[in-house]
């Protein structure tokens, strides 16, 4: 069973430990290792999470199954004052990966979003990482190819892909 709870500042460093497991895992072989260490500080850093946790700039859920917490979620309802959810992050543990977990998040998240008033959810991804599969098995659709200055010369090679529920 899978419960879905909110995230809080005591949470960051669970969170963390999370990204540091699975970004290796995602984008090893997309984004060199420099890269990858510079969006993990980025995005990551206990001073990044807490300004988004504190701010509700996204709302961070974590997921757990019986035993402990496999992935975390990071979406902003009413996104850019329109009737969508953006799911900013969706991460899972690479060992509980193919047991349904993933379009079980997903089913949750729609059900978030259809509290808040959505229609939409959209969501980023990297155009080489091969999570693109899995949202189109979910019934995304990529809407845009985006390349997102991060900073340090480095970009975001994205799709953003959006459904609707």
């Amino acid at each position: 069973m899978i419960t879905i709870t909110e995230a809080s500042i005591e949470d960051i460093t669970k969170i963390q430990e999370i990204a540091n497991i699975t970004w290796p895992r995602t984008y090893g072989e997309i984004l060199t290792k420099e890269q990858l260490d510079y969006m993990l500080d980025l995005i990551y850093s206990d001073q990044a999470l807490s300004k988004q946790i504190k701010n509700k700039e996204q709302l961070f859920y974590l997921i757990s199954d019986s035993e402990s917490i496999i992935g975390f979620i990071g979406i902003e309802h009413n996104y850019k004052n329109e009737a969508i959810t953006k799911i900013h992050k969706i991460y899972l543990l690479p060992e509980t990966q193919g047991k349904g977990y993933g379009k079980i998040v997903f089913e949750e998240i729609g059900k978030m979003a259809l509290e808040n008033n959505s229609n939409e959810l959209l969501l980023n991804v990297n155009r080489f990482n091969t999570a693109l599969n899995f949202y189109k098995k979910l019934g995304f659709e990529i809407k845009e190819t985006v390349d997102i200055e991060i900073g340090n010369g480095y970009l975001m090679e994205d799709y953003v892909m959006g459904k609707n529920i």
